[in-house]
């Protein structure tokens, strides 16, 4: 039996062609030709049984075929879900992506980088970056390659939903059911997620002609932890929202445990939205209404941006337009 490894020689030997053009075609990351050399060469590697060597293509290359992905932490489900949806685009490129993770805190974030750029990744799609964060400058000036995901500064290329669009709409179908008195849980300010969410929040309200009870406007973490926290604090004052607007669907989840242990029925007593359409949030016992992001295509276009020459010039920006998806946590609105 002949174990020796099919090589592109072999290849070009079959199609009766010369091995760069064996390499040029075969590689994925360029436009695939359609003469009918292109086609022999395939058929070929095909018959043979060719594999390439993705290491030493990218060795050739000087890359890794490596992407460094930085989330805050993988116990959030929104930056789980991120991370696997840009690992699954990596490897539809052919690349493969490692995860770091780095908290809430700027020099560990800086430590993370550094550990993944050691390992001599490709480039970085970063899920970290605060409004205040000098980390995405610092990569700019060292010619990094980087792409921000859910998340931007404003200049660095990133891939994200339309936060705007999304608090709009969220806002904008508690006040198509009738309510008025409508609270916001409102995410750490420090990120763009949750500030334009808010402003998408406020327009809704303006446009409407409502006024923003600032009472009811609480800043909080991302976490179920601080959702708890801020449906106690708003829920059980003498006078309540008949509606919230939670950023997250973990902050919503949060104000659901707050309504149970206040013995307020979400869905009847209180409508709640929340955002992001994470996988339980239609399983949960009263199902969650959640402004849906499309993960994959937001995942496909920052690894897109990551490895285009497009995103070293004009460092470009692109959303994808979010949805909302109604469920029994909201309901029309009825005088107490």
């Amino acid at each position: 039996m002949n174990d020796k490894p099919i090589t592109m020689h072999d290849v070009a030997k079959a199609a009766g062609v010369s091995t760069s053009t064996v390499s040029r075609v075969l590689d994925e990351r360029l436009p695939p030709s359609r003469s009918r050399a292109a086609q022999r060469v395939r058929d070929a590697a095909k018959a043979l049984g060719y594999k390439r060597d993705i290491m030493a293509s990218s060795l050739r290359r000087g890359g890794s075929g490596t992407i460094g992905v930085l989330v805050p932490r993988l116990s959030d489900t929104v930056m789980a879900l991120t991370y696997e949806a840009v690992s699954r685009a990596a490897q539809e490129r052919h690349y493969f992506a490692i995860v770091a993770t780095s908290g809430d805190d700027p020099v560990d974030e800086q430590q993370a980088v550094e550990s993944l750029l050691d390992r001599r990744v490709d480039g970085l799609i970063l899920a970290t970056s605060r409004l205040d964060d000098e980390l995405p400058s610092r990569l700019r000036e060292r010619g990094v390659p980087h792409t921000l995901i859910l998340r931007t500064d404003g200049t660095s290329p990133a891939s994200l939903g339309d936060d705007i669009q999304g608090g709009y709409l969220a806002t904008r179908h508690l006040l198509d059911l009738g309510h008025r008195d409508i609270g916001l849980v409102a995410g750490p300010s420090f990120t763009s997620s949750a500030r334009d969410r808010q402003v998408g929040f406020r327009r809704a309200m303006g446009e409407a002609g409502v006024a923003v009870n600032e009472a009811w406007v609480i800043e909080s973490g991302f976490g179920i932890e601080s959702g708890e926290t801020a449906g106690l604090a708003l829920l059980s004052g003498s006078t309540r929202p008949s509606a919230l607007f939670a950023v997250n669907d973990n902050l919503a989840i949060g104000v659901m445990a707050a309504a149970h242990r206040l013995e307020i029925e979400i869905g009847r007593a209180l409508s709640l939205v929340g955002y992001n359409d994470i996988p339980l949030a239609s399983r949960l016992p009263v199902p969650l209404t959640s402004v849906h992001i499309p993960f994959d295509y937001v995942a496909r276009q920052a690894v897109d941006l990551l490895l285009s020459e497009e995103a070293l010039t004009t460092r470009p920006t692109r959303r994808a337009m979010p949805s909302l998806i109604p469920r029994a946590s909201t309901r029309q609105f009825t005088p107490r």
